[in-house]
C-alpha cells in the first residue's frame, strides 16, 4: 500500500504531530476534530494545563523536524522545589547536571503543530466533526457536524485514532472480539489555579523548578509559563476530610490554603475566583489490547491514557508517533499489516508499563518526597550515577532516555530492591563510594 489515504481522528497533540510525520511522506491526510479550531478559541498561555516535555518528546519532535521550532517555548525545570509544611524548602535535582524536564504550554504546542501540518498541501483539518460510527470492514468513519448537524462519511486506507481517553474509535473497537479494556479513576481529582506574573512580567517564585507542596493525601504543584505566571494544580480527593466536597465557601477555601499552602497563597491573589470558576477534573487510567484492528490503529490517550504525575502522557503519545514512523521506515512503507502488527506488539507492553509507573509516581510526589528513606535512596543513586555511567535510576530511564517503558519498569524495580539491600548493608554514606559497594552494583547490572 503505497501513498495511502489516511484519516486521523483527533487534532490534539498526538494527532497533530502524527499528521506532520505523514505529511512529510506525501500521504493524503484528513484530520477530523470534534471541537472547534483552538487557534480561533483564544486559549491564552497559562490557562490550559502545562506539560513536562522530556527526552522522549524531544526525540519525536526532532525526528519530525520540529524541535528547533518548539525549544523557545519551553522552560527548563532542572529540579523539584519541595515546599514542606514547616515552611522549609528542599531542592531535589531530577537527574545529572544539565538534565531537565521542560514546562511547555499544551495549547501553544498544539497550535504550532497544526500550522506546520496545514502548510502541506496534502493535509486538511476538519473541525466540529464528532465521530459517531466506525466501520472496520470498510475502513470508514461517520461524523456529525456540530454546527450544521450534517452527517459526513469518510473512507480511507488507514485510520489512526488519537481522540483521547474517551475515544469514539476505541469505543467501536471495544465491540470487536477478544478486545480487552479497563478504565480506572483515581479517588482524587484536580483543579487548575494560577500564580500570576509580577507587574514587570517576572515570575513571583523561582523559575526553573517544578514546585510541589506535598501534604500526604493531597498536594499542590506549579509549573512556570513564559509570560511570568505559573500554572498551579491542586490534586485532592473528591470526598473525605480533605476533599473538594468539603471546600465550598470562601471561608473554607481560604482557611484551607492558609493552613496548608501559606507560601503559595501569598502569590495567588485570584485564588477564590479561579477555584470557584474552574471545574474539578477527573484522573483516569485506560488500558486496552490490542491497539490495532484491521487497518485502524489507536495512538496516544486513546490507547493508553495515564494520570499526569510522571509527566509522560504527552511524551508517551509523541513516542507512539516516532516508533510507528521508525517501523514504517523499516518496512519501507509497503506492508501495512506488518507495520501495524509490529507497532501493536511493541507498544502495548510499554503503554501499560507507563500507566503503572504514573500511578506509582503520584505516591512518590505526594508522600515520598518527605520520606527520609526515599531521600536517602535518592542520595545513594546520585553517588552511583557519579561512579557507574551505566547506572540509571528508574526516573532517569523514564524521563532522560528512550529505554522502553516496560524495561524501565522491570529493571528499575529490580534496582530499587538492590539499592535497599545495599543501604541496609551499608547505611553509612562514607561506605557508598568504596570499591566494595560500587562493585556489588556493577555485578548486579551485568545481568541486564
Amino acid at each position: 500500500m503505497k501513498n495511502p489515504k489516511v484519516s486521523i481522528v483527533g487534532a490534539g497533540l498526538v494527532g497533530s504531530l502524527f499528521s506532520c510525520f505523514l505529511a512529510r511522506r506525501g500521504y493524503t491526510v484528513d484530520v477530523f476534530e470534534r471541537r472547534q479550531d483552538m487557534r480561533k478559541a483564544n486559549i491564552s498561555a497559562g490557562k490550559s494545563i502545562n506539560l513536562a516535555m522530556s527526552t522522549r518528546g524531544w526525540t519525536a519532535l526532532e525526528k519530525a523536524g520540529l524541535r528547533e521550532l518548539m525549544e523557545p517555548m519551553a522552560i527548563a525545570m532542572h529540579s523539584r522545589m519541595i515546599h514542606q509544611e514547616d515552611g522549609s524548602i528542599d531542592v531535589q535535582a531530577y537527574g545529572k547536571e544539565g538534565e531537565a524536564i521542560y514546562s511547555i504550554s499544551r495549547g501553544d504546542l498544539n497550535k504550532i503543530m497544526m500550522e506546520v501540518a496545514e502548510k502541506e498541501p496534502n493535509v486538511n483539518f476538519h473541525f466540529n466533526k464528532k465521530c459517531v460510527d466506525v466501520n472496520f470492514e470498510e475502513t470508514s468513519l461517520k461524523f456529525e457536524d456540530s454546527e450544521t448537524n450534517e452527517s459526513i462519511e469518510s473512507k480511507s486506507d488507514l485510520i489512526f485514532a488519537t481522540d483521547g481517553a474517551f475515544s469514539s474509535v476505541r469505543y467501536g473497537m471495544q465491540k470487536t472480539e477478544r478486545f480487552s479494556y479497563s478504565q480506572d479513576f483515581l479517588k482524587h481529582g484536580y483543579k487548575e489555579l494560577e500564580i500570576p506574573a509580577n507587574s514587570d512580567g517576572t515570575h513571583r517564585i523561582p523559575t526553573n523548578y517544578l514546585h510541589i507542596w506535598p501534604r500526604k493525601s493531597f498536594m499542590l504543584i506549579a509549573l512556570p509559563n513564559l509570560d511570568g505566571s505559573f500554572t498551579v494544580t491542586l490534586f485532592m480527593a473528591y470526598e473525605g476530610k480533605y476533599s473538594f466536597e468539603n471546600l465550598k465557601t470562601d471561608e473554607e477555601i481560604m482557611d484551607f490554603f492558609k493552613e496548608h499552602f501559606p507560601s503559595a497563597l501569598e502569590h495567588m491573589p485570584n485564588l477564590l475566583q479561579a477555584y470557584k470558576e474552574n471545574p474539578t477534573g477527573s484522573l483516569v487510567t485506560v488500558k486496552c489490547n490490542p491497539w490495532v484492528h484491521k487497518n485502524i490503529c489507536l495512538m496516544g490517550d486513546a490507547a493508553h491514557a495515564v494520570v499526569p504525575f510522571y509527566g509522560q502522557g504527552m511524551n508517551a503519545g509523541f513516542e507512539d508517533c516516532r516508533i510507528l514512523d521508525d517501523i514504517i521506515d523499516k518496512h519501507q512503507a509497503e506492508d501495512w499489516q506488518a507495520i501495524l502488527a509490529e507497532y501493536n506488539e511493541m507498544r502495548v507492553p510499554d503503554g501499560q508499563a507507563i500507566a503503572d509507573l504514573a500511578i506509582r509516581h503520584f505516591v512518590n510526589m505526594r508522600d515520598d518526597t518527605q520520606d527520609d528513606n526515599f531521600l536517602k535512596r535518592k542520595q545513594f543513586e546520585k553517588v552511583l550515577m557519579k561512579h557507574i555511567p551505566e547506572f540509571l535510576p528508574q526516573y532517569s530511564m523514564v524521563s532522560f532516555s528512550n529505554i522502553r517503558y516496560s524495561v524501565a519498569l522491570k529493571k528499575g524495580d529490580d534496582q530499587i530492591v538492590m539499592l535497599e539491600k545495599l543501604l541496609e548493608k551499608y547505611p553509612n554514606e562514607s561506605d557508598w563510594e568504596t570499591d566494595k559497594v560500587l562493585n556489588e552494583m556493577r555485578s548486579f547490572l551485568k545481568k541486564y
